[in-house]
């Protein structure tokens, strides 16, 4: 069996820890029990393991690229794009009236983390098919959900986001794409769009461009876009498709996600590119903003898959590689003995269980997120709110959170392997290259940092803030029950006041219009803050696994729940304590990173 994950660790989150099948008492989900859920995840682990791992490495050494004015990309693509379509994974939170398979997201996120640490480049294939399929269902008319979304569900069309421009980056509000109205209601859509993943390959014989343009004469900055459907080929009345004046114009050749597409697109070359009005003119950003959630979401998974298949190749080296003798008491090391492996090495078992606590404890937040998602969306109508704000303060955690600390888990693990670790024999230098582009995908480490401080934890007066304390103070009390769980419970505690002390310390910026001061050091408030959500992941799933071992209500051995005490301990020993450091630099009053008050740095 290919060894990338571990599926018991995803249904212990799932089942024991979230409990997801309480989401089948909900009318939406009514048709779904724990054992379908588990029949899923079981046929998507069988197609991973035949289809997507063996082939993840060549991929890599055969990198999409432009060729003839087409993207070529590994022929594995297009199997997935078939068992996607197949199995419906592609809608599998749409409506049944839409042709979904109205799951909960929390499926389709733990679907989509055993694709992608089985083979990162070829999920966001279907993923991005699938939020631009979401889109036009949530927002588009009729006649264009009947017109595009069954060929996308059914994987024969993909799908993309088209956002950043040459000129823009991630300034959305400076975009000059334009949309000039046409006398039938369509648009003729001219501009150009940079770094669209999954943007064309031959293994769809159509592509559905979700396009942010400025319809002429509309107002500058982002409240002047709006949302267009652009297909590569538009259809005809008879069925049958033709050009839509979509060229692609290039590719990126990138350091890691080699398999992965990444394109240039030109629309209106020869001004014969249409397009339709999604939703209402002037709120294209807003309605792009349901599938950036959902990407933000799936990037955070992306990191957290690539970091998880890499911790468990970094664990089987240490299993297997000889190296070394322990030092025996006196400090002294035998020669006469025989080479014990790495593994047996307290710093190799140290860099082990970190990369263990980062990816496990990511996993847990994410599917925490997802579910969040649900309970907002279907779950009983005077608790979505409150499920909604958490998901909103939570969102920028989960991406930036394994995007960072995904990179240090990767790093650990090719420091494992050392020299090997360097060489294109193993996969960890692949790992390390894939999971570099998580933390500037879907909004920089720095943008969601500036979205959490400045706006998630003020929103409604600090709602999203207080809700999450509260959840926090409940597994608290929890894990208290267990006397050698209490002092984890009382260090966490300790570190949520601090995170409150210090939030408290910045906030008297923003009420003094110091707003650039208030965010200036917005990253290393992510830092704390999110020490704190993985402590409190990694405490919840210690009070789970320690009523588990007391009851004897197990559905693994003793040593699984052993793990995961042990791995939260190590967690609040050697990451939390970091919070320290962080308090330490949020709190002191030098502004050293604001021009007005240091013209003369960069000069």
């Amino acid at each position: 069996m290919a060894n990338y994950m571990n599926m018991d660790t995803l249904k212990f989150i799932l089942h024991e820890l979230l409990e997801m099948e309480k989401l089948c008492t909900l009318p939406r989900f009514a048709e779904y029990d724990k054992d379908s859920f588990n029949i899923i995840l079981d046929s998507t682990k069988d197609f991973a393991d035949k289809e997507m791992f063996p082939v993840f490495r060549e991929m890599d050494e055969q990198a999409a690229h432009y060729k003839d004015g087409g993207i070529v990309v590994h022929p594995s693509v297009g199997k997935m794009m078939r068992f996607a379509g197949e199995n419906g994974s592609i809608g599998i939170t749409q409506n049944y009236e839409d042709g979904g398979m109205q799951m909960p997201h929390t499926m389709g996120s733990a679907l989509s983390f055993i694709a992608q640490a089985a083979n990162n480049s070829m999920p966001g294939y279907t993923g991005l098919t699938a939020g631009a399929a979401g889109l036009i269902v949530s927002f588009g008319s009729q006649e264009l959900k009947d017109k595009f979304v069954p060929k996308m569900f059914s994987g024969e069309w993909g799908g993309t986001m088209c956002l950043t421009e040459p000129q823009a980056g991630s300034s959305l509000s400076d975009i000059t794409t334009t949309a000039y109205p046409q006398e039938d209601g369509s648009y003729q859509i001219k501009g150009q769009k940079i770094f669209i993943s999954g943007g064309d390959h031959p293994y769809c014989e159509n592509f559905v461009h979700l396009v942010l343009a400025r319809i002429e004469g509309a107002p500058k900055g982002t409240k002047g876009i709006s949302l267009f459907v652009v297909p590569k080929n538009r259809p005809t009345d008879s069925g049958s498709l033709e050009s839509n004046d979509v060229i692609t114009a290039g590719d990126f050749q990138k350091m890691g996600q080699r398999g992965y597409c990444t394109t240039h697109l030109v629309f209106g070359e020869n001004n014969n590119c249409q397009g339709w009005l999604v939703g209402t003119e002037h709120r294209g950003l807003k309605y792009m903003f349901q599938m950036m959630n959902g990407a933000r979401i799936e990037v955070g998974l992306t990191a957290t898959s690539i970091a998880t298949a890499a911790y468990h190749a970094s664990l089987q080296y240490a299993k297997e590689r000889p190296q070394g003798r322990r030092i025996q008491s006196g400090g002294a090391k035998n020669i006469n003995q025989e080479q014990t492996t790495i593994i047996n090495h307290p710093d190799v078992r140290r860099m082990l269980l970190l990369q263990r606590a980062v990816t496990e404890g990511s996993l847990s937040l994410l599917m925490h997120a997802s579910m969040y998602q649900d309970l907002a969306e279907h779950g009983e109508e005077a608790e979505r709110e409150r499920y909604h704000d958490l998901l909103e303060l939570l969102t920028p955690i989960a991406k930036t959170y394994p995007s960072e600390m995904g990179l240090d888990s990767v790093s650990n693990g090719l420091q494992i392997l050392g020299g090997y670790g360097f060489c294109t024999d193993f996969p960890l230098q692949q790992y390390y290259r894939d999971i570099r582009i998580s933390a500037i995908y879907e909004g920089t480490t720095g943008i969601q940092s500036m979205d959490l401080l400045g706006r998630k934890v003020v929103m409604k007066n600090g709602a999203a803030m207080k809700l999450l304390t509260k959840e926090i103070i409940e597994c608290i009390k929890a894990a208290s029950n267990y006397d050698d769980l209490k002092p984890y419970a009382e260090e966490l505690k300790t570190a949520s006041k601090d995170l409150e002390k210090t939030l408290m310390h910045l906030l008297q910026f923003a009420m003094k219009g110091e707003n650039e001061r208030f965010i200036a050091d917005a990253t290393i408030f992510m830092q704390m803050m999110s020490n704190v959500v993985l402590s409190w992941q990694w405490l919840k799933m210690a009070t789970v696994a320690k009523t588990a071992l007391v009851t004897g209500n197990m559905v693994y051995d003793t040593a699984f729940y052993e793990n995961k005490i042990h791995t939260m301990r190590y967690f609040f020993k050697y990451e939390l304590p970091k919070n320290l450091a962080c308090k330490a630099t949020l709190i002191r009053p030098e502004s050293l990173t604001i021009v007005e008050e240091n013209k003369h740095i960069f000069a």
